[in-house]
C-alpha cells in the first residue's frame, strides 16, 4: 500500500494500532465484498491527515 502511495507522490501512512479493528474491517469489505468505499475514505483520510502534517499513529514509549 505504502508503495503505491508513494509512487503517486503520497506520504508513507502508518495505520494506528488502536483503529487495527476498523482497518481489518475496511480492508474485509474490500477484499470479500468488493466494495471499497470503507476502504478508500479510511486511507483517505489517514492520508489528508498526514498531508496537514497532523500525527495519525504514535510510536510506542522506547523502554531501555
Amino acid at each position: 500500500m505504502n508503495a503505491m502511495l508513494a509512487s503517486g507522490g503520497y506520504p508513507w501512512t502508518v495505520i494506528p494500532v488502536e483503529r487495527r479493528d476498523e482497518y481489518m474491517q475496511a480492508l474485509e469489505l474490500a477484499s470479500v465484498g468488493q466494495d471499497i468505499t470503507s476502504f478508500a475514505s479510511f486511507l483517505g483520510y489517514l492520508v489528508n491527515q498526514r498531508l496537514h502534517g497532523k500525527i495519525v499513529a504514535k510510536l510506542p514509549d522506547a523502554k531501555l
